[in-house]
C-alpha cells in the first residue's frame, strides 16, 4: 500500500501551478503525441469508501513535469505525480494503491478514510526514424521500418533520389543539404537516426552534425575500418570520444545480412531492441565496435 509520510513534494509543488484549466485531457494527450512528446496518464480505476475524487478521474503529466487534471489533490496527487515521472523514465506502467486511513488524514488533512487505486501508464509518440541518404539500403529500410511502426523521414541532397516515387512509405522527404534539413528536424529522444549516405565523406559530415543530438539511437553504415577512420578524424576535430559511446557502427545485428533488404532487417531489429529496452543478449549480436571491449580505447 502506498503511504504518504516523506513524499517529496518540492517537484510536485513547483509544477502544480502550471496546471492548465479548461483544456480536455484527451485533446492535450493527442497534441503532445503529435509533437513527438511523451506523457503519462494517471486514472483512478477503483475507489472504496470516501475519497477526495471519483472513479475515472485523470491527471496528465507532461514530459516537462507540468500537468493537467486532478485526482483529488493533496498527498495523493503528489505521489501520483512522482510515480508518473518514474513511468515516463522507465516507459513502464504502475498501479498505485492508497489507503486514506486516520494516520494519513491526520498528517495531510484528507478526512476521507477510503481506498483507491490509480493506474499510471506511459503515452508514447510514434518513434521517428530519420534516414540520411536515399540509396538502396534506405529504400528497404524505409519499407521495413514503416511496417514496424516507425514514422520515416528521408534526407538527401539529391532530388532525383529523395523523391516520393522512391519512398512512397515515407512521412517526410527533404531533398536539400543535410545541414539545412537537420535544422528543420525537431530531434529528441524519440528519434532514431541512421546514416547511409553515398560516401565516406558525407557519412562523416552527417555524423558530425548529429553526434550530440538527443536521439535514442544513432547508427552508421560501413566497415569497421571506415568507422574507426571517421571516429579518429572527428576526435581530431575536437569531438570527445565519449560522444561515440552510443553510436551503433557498423549498424545492425550480425545475422549474416548481405542484400539491402537483409541489412534493413538487421538494422530495424536493433532499433526495436533499443526501443523496447530488450532484456535479451541482443548486444552480443550487435555489429557495433563500441560494444566490443577491444575497441573501447577509441572512446578515450
Amino acid at each position: 500500500m502506498a503511504r504518504f509520510r516523506g513524499v517529496p513534494r518540492t517537484g510536485f509543488e513547483a509544477n502544480a501551478s502550471a496546471i492548465i484549466r479548461g483544456v480536455d485531457v484527451y485533446e492535450e494527450l493527442v497534441r503532445l503525441r503529435r509533437q513527438g512528446r511523451k506523457c503519462a496518464l494517471a486514472t483512478i480505476i477503483q475507489a472504496r469508501g470516501s475519497i477526495p475524487s471519483y472513479p475515472s478521474a485523470k491527471i496528465l503529466v507532461r514530459d516537462d513535469g507540468t500537468m493537467l487534471g486532478t485526482v483529488g489533490g493533496g498527498c495523493v496527487e503528489a505521489e501520483v505525480w512522482n510515480a508518473a515521472r518514474e513511468v515516463l523514465e522507465t516507459e513502464t506502467p504502475r498501479l498505485l494503491t492508497f489507503n486514506l486511513n486516520q494516520d494519513a488524514a491526520y498528517e495531510n488533512g484528507l478526512l476521507c478514510g477510503g481506498q483507491l487505486e490509480v493506474y499510471v501508464e506511459p503515452v508514447l509518440p510514434q518513434p521517428q526514424l530519420v534516414i540520411f541518404g536515399a540509396g538502396h539500403i534506405s529504400r528497404s529500410l524505409c519499407q521495413i521500418a514503416s511496417l514496424a511502426g516507425f514514422a520515416v523521414t528521408i534526407v538527401d541532397d539529391r532530388e532525383s533520389f529523395a523523391s516520393r516515387e522512391r519512398f512512397p512509405e515515407a512521412d517526410q522527404i527533404y531533398a536539400e543539404p543535410y545541414e539545412s534539413a537537420i535544422e528543420k528536424l525537431a530531434l529528441n529522444d524519440n528519434c532514431y537516426l541512421v546514416i547511409v549516405t553515398r560516401g565516406h565523406r558525407d557519412d562523416m559530415r552527417v555524423l558530425r552534425l548529429v553526434a550530440n543530438a538527443p536521439a535514442r539511437y544513432i547508427a552508421m553504415v560501413g566497415s569497421r575500418r571506415k568507422v574507426i577512420a571517421i571516429v579518429e578524424e572527428l576526435k581530431k576535430e575536437g569531438l570527445p570520444g565519449a560522444v561515440f559511446e552510443r553510436l551503433h557502427a557498423p549498424m545492425g545485428l550480425d545475422i549474416g545480412a548481405v542484400t539491402p533488404e537483409e541489412i534493413a532487417v538487421s538494422v530495424v531489429a536493433e532499433m526495436i531492441a533499443v526501443r523496447r529496452r530488450a532484456e535479451s543478449k541482443w548486444r552480443e549480436l550487435s555489429m557495433s565496435i563500441f560494444f566490443q571491449e577491444r575497441f573501447r580505447k577509441l572512446l578515450t
